[in-house]
């Protein structure tokens, strides 16, 4: 939208003399051109160390690239006859007069007529080759104008390229002729124009799930980003002829602070992007996780007691494009009421005393409305809940009133019981509440209402595992328990979910806690101990009761504490169970405690919630239930639990086609522990595969679907020997094969009958058939080895993975009723990291009973239950730090922190 500096009036870093003088002196030559643009660029980053710089060097490289451009055009057209009927334009980008360091240079040769470009082609060829030769990342187009006409008319892309276009070299009066006719009155109206660049916008929110917090944004194409501040320019410019942001101040589109909110934001992503190709090399626009790390400390970020560098440098970002996300939205509904919404009728149409209805939006009354009526910040979004069917939205006027009026929002409005109540009717709506809540966040009324939640806006951590900032993921999550009460949408990971919100009183409570279950995130200490105190002070503040106030305070607390369990103890013991149960003490509390931390799981990042972690859930959620119906006086008996499973698997012997006297016979030579650990079907299928052809099996593999998981079962049956789990899994990475759980189990014989749950890279389950078969065929081959192979599957490791360091830390702890050892591990996720495990647990002859495996982003965190060869828990220090030494050297080659 700004002009660039002509060479006359050279920018900082540029020096148009000097540079002419250079090529005056050496001659307008490819190797002249390339060592002079290295040497431009080689200054621009010297400077950019010293002091990130963002138009600055986007004005310098502009100028120096017109100057070059127009001294190439020069010399390669001077004696091409014809020439004089051509013109040189600098589009796109380059015509806005936005390069950035290392952006690609778009031009158009523009002729008069297609006879023009025929007879001037050689020459033209030789010119556009000559710019690839200088280095130069050239986009080149050659037409005439009724081509650019013609291809502008199909296509909105390149008429808006078009309305950037600026004269470098040539005919000025054909450069006029395309101006003429590529206008508004000639093609694309405004009308016109502006709904297809609205859809255009629409079409790339949905390439980035229409949220700016992505982990890797993109600069430029993400929402919130300097595409969302060209599409503001480009409308602006087709409506009002517009050269300049400025030039919206004066047509009254723009205040002056949203103007210097434009500007400042526009300085700081230019400041960044400049960083990301100096960094680069190249044009790159991602900015990627070991390049943030780099820019935060070129910005003068330093880690601090409670957060990083990069993630204060982040949090600047991401709130710095939510600002300008938000004044997109803002100015095209201005331009959308003032352009296609000019001929629908002007009637207004009351809703309440304060704000009424015109054109479908919503508006209020008089300017003065807000500052009269403070309470009615709140007051529009419960009217656009209560009246969804007939309002599409707030008008643009309306939301700069509110963002004017932001300062209202202090103590005493907060304390206020006509606020209070607004906020709780909110919350209480049967629709809406997720919808009104976003939109409250983008206006800015949510931080400042929540003044706790305001600190979390931005705030991201540096990680694979938390895909979205705290604020973003707590809207997540509240839209997720909303989900819950709409059963007819029918989301196949909330069957259960759907029964158990149907029980719980409050829906609001649940809201609440998920409204701030990371509100104290980035603080340092406990987030949710601290998130429990603010939980609490808000509710008491909104006249909740003392009982309710608590209920969503030690949901706050405990939002963790499910999936923990679920995830990192043994869930088939009665006693893990007992244990649980005793901490939730309540129906209501399991309740509001499962709907709360699915909702969690589920709003952490596409990738984090899967079937299995589904099914663990809702098995902890059952057993717990029962275990709450029979008292805490009447405990769960483990050996009745494990003859109950027994039965239950008898029964479906006979639908397996197996001889029931010789599975007794089989079973008796198991413990309760196998009868606690797999399900009955589980049983049912591991004895048909043991037992084929009414005799066991020295070696069993099998494989089975497990769709309520959502991966595929894998069974292994075989005398156990030293190594033998390290195999196994060694030989499933081979596979490409990801393993989201093992579990380990040893007759009284001497037989291991290892289970393991696995999935594709994709995390998907393994559908094709001959695909489960070789995967049998190379168990059974691993097993005939002797002595057993541990080569490695060679996969490789992400550049994700590769951009984190996590260190590695063991902690060990007694299990739970159970005489065994658990061997608590953080360490970087990698390829082949089990069977890395289980080798370190063989060389210190430990027997691995059991393994839960748990991956969040970059860093595993796995439980290992073990005991020594007789049997029992490892209790000799002396033997505990050497797992430690050998779990180190082999996972990260130094000692391992202790957890």
């Amino acid at each position: 939208m700004n002009a660039p500096p002509s060479a006359s009036t050279p920018a900082p870093l540029f020096d148009a003399e000097e540079i002419g003088r250079a090529l005056d002196e050496l001659g307008v030559t490819a190797a002249t051109c390339r060592q002079l643009r290295q040497q431009f660029t080689d200054r621009l980053r010297a400077h950019y160390d010293r002091q990130p710089a963002g138009t600055p060097i986007v004005q310098a490289r502009t100028a120096f690239v017109d100057l070059l451009l127009r001294r190439i055009w020069a010399a390669q057209m001077a004696d091409v006859p014809g020439a004089q009927r051509l013109a040189l334009v600098a589009v796109g980008g380059y015509g806005r007069g936005e390069l950035h360091a290392c952006s690609d240079v778009d031009i158009l040769v523009l002729a008069g007529r297609a006879g023009d470009i025929s007879r001037a082609s050689d020459a033209i060829a030789r010119f556009v080759t000559f710019l690839y030769d200088t280095g130069l990342d050239i986009g080149a187009s050659v037409r005439s104008v009724r081509q650019c006409v013609d291809e502008g008319r199909r296509d909105v892309t390149i008429a808006t390229t078009l309305i950037e276009a600026r004269l470098l070299a040539g005919d000025a009066a054909l450069f006029e002729q395309l101006g003429r006719r590529t206008g508004p009155g000639q093609m694309w109206p405004t009308r016109k124009f502006f709904a297809a660049k609205l859809a255009e916008q629409q079409a790339r929110y949905d390439k980035f799930d229409a949220t700016a917090y992505k982990l890797e944004p993109n600069v430029k194409e993400s929402p919130g980003g300097l595409r969302d501040i060209h599409t503001i320019g480009w409308v602006a410019k087709r409506h009002f002829g517009a050269r300049t942001l400025h030039e919206l101040v004066d047509h009254g589109f723009l205040e002056p602070d949203e103007y210097q909110l434009l500007v400042e934001g526009q300085e700081f992503l230019s400041q960044v992007r400049n960083g990301l190709h100096l960094l680069a090399g190249r044009k790159h626009d991602h900015l990627l996780f070991d390049q943030q790390r780099e820019l935060a400390q070129r910005f003068g970020y330093q880690d601090g007691d409670e957060t990083l560098a990069v993630e204060q440098f982040m949090k600047r970002y991401y709130r710095t494009v939510k600002g300008l996300s938000r004044l997109n939205e803002m100015l095209l509904a201005h331009f959308e009421e003032e352009i296609l919404l000019s001929r629908r009728s002007d009637r207004a149409v009351p809703l309440s005393s304060r704000f009424q209805i015109r054109k479908d939006f919503i508006e209020a009354r008089d300017e003065r409305v807000f500052r009269r009526y403070p309470f009615a910040l709140l007051e529009i979004f419960l009217l656009l809940q209560q009246h969804r069917k007939h309002v599409r939205g707030v008008r643009a006027g309306t939301v700069r009133l509110i963002r004017r009026h932001l300062y209202l929002i202090d103590d005493a409005f907060r304390a206020d019981i006509r606020c209070t109540s607004l906020f709780m009717e909110i919350i209480r709506q049967p629709h809406g509440i997720g919808h009104e809540l976003q939109r409250m966040h983008r206006y800015g009324v949510l931080a400042r209402y929540i003044p706790a939640f305001g600190r979390v806006v931005g705030q991201m951590q540096h990680d694979l595992f938390h895909v979205y900032t705290v604020d973003e993921h707590s809207l997540f999550v509240l839209r997720n328990t909303r989900s819950y009460a709409f059963p007819d949408e029918k989301i196949g990971a909330l069957e259960l979910g759907y029964e158990v919100f149907q029980n719980i009183p409050k829906p609001e409570l649940l809201y609440l806690a998920a409204l701030f279950h990371d509100i104290a995130k980035g603080r340092g200490g406990d987030h949710s101990e601290l998130g429990g105190h603010e939980a609490y002070a808000f509710c008491r503040l909104h006249r909740l009761s003392e009982l309710d106030s608590r209920l969503v305070t030690w949901l706050v607390r405990h939002h963790l504490l499910m999936s923990k369990v679920s995830q990192r103890q043994d869930i088939g013991d009665p006693e893990v169970i007992r244990a649980f149960a005793a901490t939730v003490g309540d129906q209501v509390h399991l309740d509001y405690l499962y709907l709360l931390t699915v909702a969690d799981m589920r709003g952490t990042g596409p990738t984090v919630w899967n079937s299995w972690k589904g099914s663990l859930l809702s098995t902890l959620y059952l057993a717990t239930r029962r275990a709450l119906r029979r008292g805490f006086g009447s405990p769960i008996d483990a050996h009745e639990q494990a003859a109950e499973v027994r039965a239950q698997a008898a029964a479906l012997l006979p639908a397996e086609q197996v001889d029931p006297q010789q599975c007794e016979r089989f079973w008796d030579r198991l413990d309760d522990d196998y009868f606690l650990r797999f399900t009955a079907e589980e049983i049912a299928w591991h004895a048909k595969h043991i037992l084929r052809g009414r005799g066991e099996q020295p070696t069993a593999v099998a494989t089975r679907d497990f769709p309520d998981r959502g991966s595929t079962g894998v069974m292994v049956y075989t005398r156990d020997r030293k190594f033998l789990f390290a195999a196994i899994t060694s030989t499933l990475d081979r596979l490409g094969l990801d393993i989201v759980d093992a579990r380990i189990y040893t007759s009284r014989d001497g037989y291991a009958l290892d289970t393991f749950l696995v999935s594709d890279l994709n995390g998907e389950p393994v559908s094709d058939p001959s695909r489960r078969r070789d995967i049998r065929a190379a168990l059974r081959e691993a097993l005939l080895e002797d002595p057993l192979s541990l080569r490695s599957g060679g996969r490789r490791v992400s550049r994700q993975h590769k951009a984190f360091r996590v260190a590695t830390e063991v902690s060990f702890a007694t299990d739970l009723g159970r005489d065994r050892t658990v061997v608590e591990l953080i360490t970087k996720d990698r390829p082949g990291l089990l069977s890395q495990v289980a080798q370190a647990f063989a060389e210190c002859e430990l027997v691995l009973q059991n393994a839960r495996v748990n991956t969040y982003g970059e860093r595993a965190e796995d439980a290992f239950f073990v005991t020594d060869a007789t049997g029992h828990a490892v209790t000799d220090a002396a033997r505990l730090d050497q797992l430690r030494e050998q779990l180190a050297r082999r996972l990260d080659g130094e000692p391992a922190t202790p957890a």
